[in-house]
């Protein structure tokens, strides 16, 4: 499998006929046991909260499409970050980027400093800024924690660069990976040690299932991966590694419309007068735009405009019709968001200000609907 291009491994890898029935789709093992031959024989599972054929499909699917050596799933991205993180110990230190998901920073503040992990926040942008955060704690940070593009401010760090410095410092370099996908940006090949996702996202694409998983490039990092999964039980459902096999299949299609539907609103969007600015790394005045030329190769759908003001953004929010207002992103129907009060509410308003995002910020997952109809549901919320 190795040898076949994105799209064949999106289809093929992971998902061979079931040898019984000659089913073309890996079924639905809805068990939560297995019986075995005797003592010590079975046929490869024995408890499926440690192990069930429709998720070792997805795994081997999802390890493929990353070029890693093994992927693990759990019930969230979220449950999928704790699941890296919960392999370290009291004192460990860890550096995130101080502009990411907001759930993240919530997880590491708010459940995971309880326990003595200690964390450190800096603009991955600044590599001088990450090398003084590894140097203050000598050899005791044990990950560097990146999302790029980030969420909301669509800023990129350089993932090979990130890699070095971790190494050097003897740490693991995590990646998330979520607003690209393996389609369009792969951090193991750039060095990096784990890439996660939220699954939900744009590897299901659909909408319709919760997920998350971890790919590693090790097998030491996949058995404490495994062990993980066995022991805190946060794994996904045979249900819903069928519906993440299906999106799978789809992935390469539809990322290749979602790009171009993203590229072409973010352009639509710079000549709109009611937008202050956008944020888009495909647009040449992106300030990292050459680094999102070098290191993806898409730039996918996610998009951050600037409205000027919370009751603008709100007007615009409220006179949508053909995008919706959710949380979320990466489905194929356009999805439209206010990071102020959804996605990074819980970092309050002077955490929020500290990183720039702003009460007049709206971000948009752009779909797979005719990009001219998008634009005209933007334009009469902004106009209106």
């Amino acid at each position: 499998m190795s040898k076949l291009g994105f799209s064949s491994l999106a289809i093929h890898a992971g998902q061979s006929p079931d040898p019984t029935t000659g089913a073309v789709n890996v079924p639905i093992y809805a068990t939560s046991t297995y019986v075995q031959e005797g003592i010590g024989k079975n046929k490869g599972y024995e408890y499926s909260r440690v192990s069930n054929p429709t998720r070792t499909a997805l795994e081997e699917s999802l390890a493929a499409l990353e070029g890693g050596h093994s992927a693990h799933v759990f019930a969230s991205g979220m449950a999928a970050i704790q699941a890296v993180l919960m392999r370290c110990s009291a004192g460990d230190h860890i550096i995130c980027g101080s502009n990411v998901y907001g759930g993240t920073p919530r997880l590491f503040n708010q459940v995971l400093s309880r326990f003595g992990l200690r964390f450190t926040y800096v603009d991955t942008r600044d590599l001088g800024a990450v090398e003084k955060a590894f140097a203050r704690e000598g050899n005791r940070t044990r990950l560097l924690f990146v999302e790029t593009p980030t969420n909301p401010l669509m800023e990129l760090c350089d993932l090979h660069a990130c890699a070095a410095l971790a190494h050097s410092f003897g740490a693991e370099l995590v990646v998330d990976n979520t607003f690209m996908s393996p389609f369009f940006q792969r951090p193991l090949d750039l060095g990096a040690d784990i890439v996660v996702h939220s699954t939900t996202k744009f590897l299901n694409g659909h909408s319709d299932g919760l997920g998350g998983v971890a790919v590693v490039n090790t097998e030491e990092r996949a058995e404490q991966l495994r062990f993980q999964q066995k022991c805190t039980g946060g794994i996904l459902s045979p249900f819903e590694c069928f519906l993440l096999l299906r999106g799978v299949k789809t992935l390469p299609v539809r990322m290749r419309q979602h790009d171009a539907n993203g590229r072409r609103i973010a352009q639509w969007l710079t000549t709109r007068r009611q937008v202050e600015r956008v944020f888009y790394p495909g647009l040449t005045s992106h300030p990292q735009h050459e680094l999102a030329k070098r290191q993806m190769t898409g730039f996918g759908s996610m998009i951050s405009f600037e409205t000027g003001s919370l009751e603008r953004a709100n007007h615009v929010l409220s006179k949508v019709r053909l995008c919706s207002l959710a949380e979320s992103l990466g489905g194929v129907e356009t999805l439209i968001s206010h990071p102020a009060t959804m996605t990074h509410a819980a970092l309050g308003a002077e955490g929020r200000e500290a990183i720039g995002i702003t009460d007049g910020m709206v971000r948009i997952s752009v779909g797979l609907e005719d990009p001219e109809d998008i634009e005209a549901d933007l334009g009469q919320a902004l106009l209106g």
